[in-house]
Order: C-alpha cells, then structure tokens, then sequence
C-alpha cells in the first residue's frame, strides 16, 4: 500500500480489532466511512448512500450499535446520508444515545438536527447529542482516542471571484497504540502534515482538479507527499 495509489472503492484497512472501511469518497457524490473496533462502531462523514452501504455489511444489530457520528465539514457530499441515518435508528428502535461531533460554525448538522427533531421528537427512541467542536483537544470514545484538529478547507464565494473558509476538521483516532488520520477535504495545511507524520494510516484527499496549487483541495503530488509521511495511506475523494 505504501508509495501506491489507491482508488478502487472500497479502501479496508485493519490492524488486529482496529478496523476502518471507507465505503466511498467521490468528489460532489458522497463519503462514507466505518471505524469499529471489538467494543465500538462509529461512522465518519456519512454522505448519501451510508445507510445502504452499512446494510450491505452489518446487521440491524450492529448498526443500532453506532454510539457516535464524526462530521469533518457541512457540505452535502459529506453529509447527505445523515437523515436517512437518524431515521434507520429510530425505527429500528436503537435505544442507547448517539453522539455526534462536528466543527463549530457547520450549520448543515445543526439545521439537520432541528429539522429531525422536529419531525420525529413523538417517536424518536433514542437521545441524539450534538458536540460542536471548537478547539483540539483530545478526548476519549469507547476507548479510542480522538484528536480532533483544523485544516484549510475553503469554497467559492457567491460571486465565485474568490473564496471563503468552511468550518472543517480532521480526526486522528488511536487506539491500542496505532492510529489513523483521517483529514476530510482540505488544501495543504500544516496541522495535517503533523497529524499524518507516523500515523499507522493516513486518510488524504487528492480532490484538485488538476495540478495546479488550490485553496480548495490538495493537487496528487501535495497529498502523497503527505501520505508517505504515515506508514500507510490512502488517496481518497479523487475526482473520477
């Protein structure tokens, strides 16, 4: 895997009982990834579709087992499937809460949330938590530890003549002394090249359109520069 590109979908990674699956991550199509281990199951940047690629691998059982929900940033290829989601562990009558992390200032989670919740508050069957991120401190899930961190992730204005920030994060998850990076949709940041640096695994996103250097996303070259910092990686959100 190292020094490989890789995109043939889907990326499965796993050292003993840590074990990440990213179902797909396609440019303005949809993301989706599983992180589980022996006692946890969490669900990273479920975009549309996450609900019909976790039933194709797990049990009713194993899904109503999903504790927490990990948002790197509001748009829709990253958060398209959360409804559906929300909606499959209520009738499935999940009854343990569910977490859900996201950067502050990502209005689409909120707005989904009160949307939900206002739909569905006579029936919900489990307790939904919203944790806005607003700095990078570490703290612990299920025994795995999450770093949360910021990166650079913009998009064009209205008048496309130039470019504003979206509130966006990346996770670093270990745990029994191996982790993952994982740095969502990002142009080439200082905070990811540290958190990438020794991973077991990096997650990085090649999203430029071409070689040219981006505000936008990272171009191949800047990602797998990255990537090889880490003792495993892959390329993910590439556009087809």
């Amino acid at each position: 895997m190292k020094n490989k590109f890789i995109q043939k979908y889907p990326l499965v990674w796993s050292k003993e009982d840590f074990f990440i699956k990213i179902y797909c991550s396609i440019p303005n199509i949809a993301t989706g990834i599983i992180l589980t281990t022996d006692n946890s199951t969490f669900v990273i940047d479920p975009g549309d579709g996450i609900l019909r690629d976790l039933n194709k691998d797990k049990s009713a059982a194993e899904i109503l087992e999903i504790s927490d929900i990990f948002i790197s940033h509001g748009h829709h290829d990253h958060v398209g499937g959360v409804w559906s989601l929300l909606t499959y562990l209520s009738v499935m009558k999940k009854k343990s809460g569910l977490n859900i992390y996201y950067p502050k200032g990502c209005v689409e989670i909120e707005s989904i949330y009160n949307a939900f919740t206002q739909v569905y508050s006579h029936e919900l069957t489990y307790k939904i938590k919203l944790h806005t991120i607003v700095n990078s401190k570490s703290f612990t899930r299920k025994n795995i530890k999450i770093k949360p961190f910021k990166v650079n992730h913009r998009e064009p204005s209205d008048d496309w003549k130039s470019t504003v920030e979206v509130p966006s994060l990346g996770f670093k998850f270990t745990y029994n002394r191996k982790s993952i990076c994982y740095g969502g949709d990002t142009a080439y940041c200082d905070s990811l090249v540290k958190m990438a640096n020794g991973s077991d695994l990096a997650i990085i996103e090649a999203g430029a359109e071409d070689e040219q250097s981006s505000e936008l996303h990272m171009t191949r070259d800047q990602a797998m520069s990255i990537g090889e910092t880490a003792k495993e990686y892959f390329l993910v959100h590439v556009p087809e």
